[in-house]
């Protein structure tokens, strides 16, 4: 299946998607030293699914943390990419798109981003 959106950041990643059906507090729910997100997983090393960020805008730094402590996740797709995680994916240099339906993307799925589309492998 071939999904297409809005590119955030380019780039091309592969990877297992771990997916957080709820809006990610940034700031709250994501521990950049870990790379985890509460009640969601490690994201390290994998495709981090979401449908959008919520909190103050120190979030975009904690996007950046997760690049700083080599925690960060491969590529990001997100239903609705608000400023925060925009200029967090732009910072920490984390190919992104936005713009897609993440509801048929399983939790566990290996998919590939690149140009804007989303390929679920």
């Amino acid at each position: 299946m071939i999904k297409e959106g809005r590119v955030i950041y380019p780039g091309k990643a592969r990877g297992v998607v771990v997916k957080c059906d709820k809006p990610v507090v940034i700031l709250g729910d994501i521990d950049p030293k870990r790379g985890t997100v509460e009640g969601c997983g490690a994201i390290k090393d994998r495709i981090f699914v979401f449908p959008r960020g919520a909190g103050s805008t120190v979030g975009s730094y904690t996007l950046y943390a997760l690049k700083f402590h080599g925690t960060a996740p491969r590529g990001m797709i997100v239903e609705e990419a608000e400023p925060i995680v925009v200029a967090g994916a732009i910072i920490a240099e984390i190919p992104t798109v936005d713009g897609v339906s993440i509801e048929d993307i399983p939790n566990g799925a290996e998919v590939e981003i690149h140009d804007g589309k989303v390929v679920i492998l």
